[in-house]
């Protein structure tokens, strides 16, 4: 085989796996504005890129709670992406103007590959089986590392002291919330106690109350004719029959009152 035929060949197999390029994906989202999938799978590209960043942050940092907020933060990312992928998936459906065969094509197998990539993104937790194919096929080369070298024995499994102290912790704030929801609980029970009483209390008053409201209408009542019949009284005795019996009266006092004066001054 000549070298001609070796390169015709090498240029025919990247022409083929062209497709298969994110970068060149990337820079024809940016020359089409428009093409709504390649800004969505740009997005989430930079969002793996990101969290595969902070993946090998967390796996390098010694301060167990710092790498715990930091697998948190991934593990967040990883579920916001993961809801990401339907959208792409109606997105690469849909084959825009100036869009080949192959590239639209390519576009599905990109899609289809995310959810390994996103879920093979390290998390701090069990990393379940990887499914073969997608983007483990179009990426197989001799240029792969495993970070694990297939020993899984006890020890792999064993728990750490960190893990056990993490755990201990847990537990006894969870112990610690447990018994302070006793403690509302208890505090609640003992208010619904108290508003039964209370309500049985006010049916019991209930009764009492409408007795003495009546009671005091009836004396309001008895108190207004008697006030009546007093005024009807004084009415009839300052009636003008009664006048000279007044007068009569009132000048048997004044000679009284004259003579005693008279006898005392003398």
């Amino acid at each position: 085989m000549s070298v001609i035929d070796i390169l015709t060949r090498v240029d025919a197999i990247c022409k083929k796996y062209d497709k298969y390029d994110v970068e060149k994906l990337n820079d024809s989202s940016n020359v089409s504005g428009a093409d709504a999938f390649a800004r969505l799978y740009r997005d989430v590209e930079n969002d793996i890129e990101a969290a595969l960043q902070k993946a090998e942050v967390a796996k390098d940092e010694k301060n167990r709670a710092a790498a715990v907020a930091l697998n948190a933060e991934i593990r967040r990312t990883k579920a916001r992406l993961m809801e990401e992928v339907p959208k792409l998936q109606r997105l690469a459906q849909k084959r825009g103007k100036g869009l080949s065969i192959e590239e639209f094509s390519a576009r599905n197998d990109l899609v289809l590959a995310l959810p390994d990539r996103i879920q093979a993104i390290p998390d701090g937790t069990a990393s379940a089986p990887k499914k073969t194919g997608g983007w483990a096929s179009s990426a197989s080369g001799g240029g792969i590392r495993f970070d694990s070298d297939g020993r899984f024995d006890d020890e792999y499994f064993k728990e750490s002291e960190q893990s056990s102290q993490f755990r201990q912790e847990y537990e006894m704030r969870k112990i610690k919330q447990d018994q302070g929801l006793d403690v509302i609980s208890e505090g609640l029970d003992t208010l619904k106690d108290m508003a039964q009483d209370m309500n049985e209390e006010f049916d019991r008053q209930v009764p009492l109350m409408d007795e003495i409201d009546e009671k005091v209408d009836r004396a309001t009542t008895d108190l207004k004719s008697t006030n009546v019949r007093l005024k009807e009284t004084v009415m009839q005795l300052r009636s003008s029959r009664n006048f000279c019996i007044d007068i009569i009266l009132l000048c048997i006092i004044l000679g009284i009152a004259a003579y005693l004066y008279n006898v005392l001054k003398n």
